[in-house]
């Protein structure tokens, strides 16, 4: 059986409001994705060129507003469209966790040091 792998999501495809970023939502910055299996989610790669990038998921019902920002490039010159998401403050999200196959499980980033690491922009 052949896995997908999500696209990319087109910023058209999440919802936008006109006016400024809303003063009760949180903002995210990342490489958006089309959720493999749910429409009404997508994930965010966030700090994709980062050492240890995360993956969140979010309903698109909580993101309140989108913003483009300048891509980042790789180290091969490739283009990474970024954007700025907007969820909407207390929305649950999902933040999927690497971890190492061991006896017992080696979390490559303990939850609690990411806690530090992702910040409010």
């Amino acid at each position: 059986m052949k896995s997908k792998v999500p696209e990319t999501l087109p910023i058209k495809d999440i919802v936008k409001l006109s006016g400024g970023p809303p003063k009760n939502a949180v903002p995210f910055t990342g490489y958006p994705r089309a959720h493999p299996s749910e429409k009404n989610k997508l994930l965010l790669v966030y700090d994709p060129l980062g050492v240890n990038p995360s993956l969140m998921e979010f309903k698109t019902a909580d993101v309140l507003f989108v913003e483009d920002i300048p891509q980042a490039v790789t180290e091969d010159g490739a283009g990474i469209p970024l954007v700025r998401i907007w969820v909407r403050r207390g929305a649950r999200g999902v933040l999927l966790e690497p971890f190492e196959v061991q006896d017992p499980i080696q979390f490559v980033n303990k939850t609690r040091d990411r806690k530090g690491r992702i910040l409010i922009e």
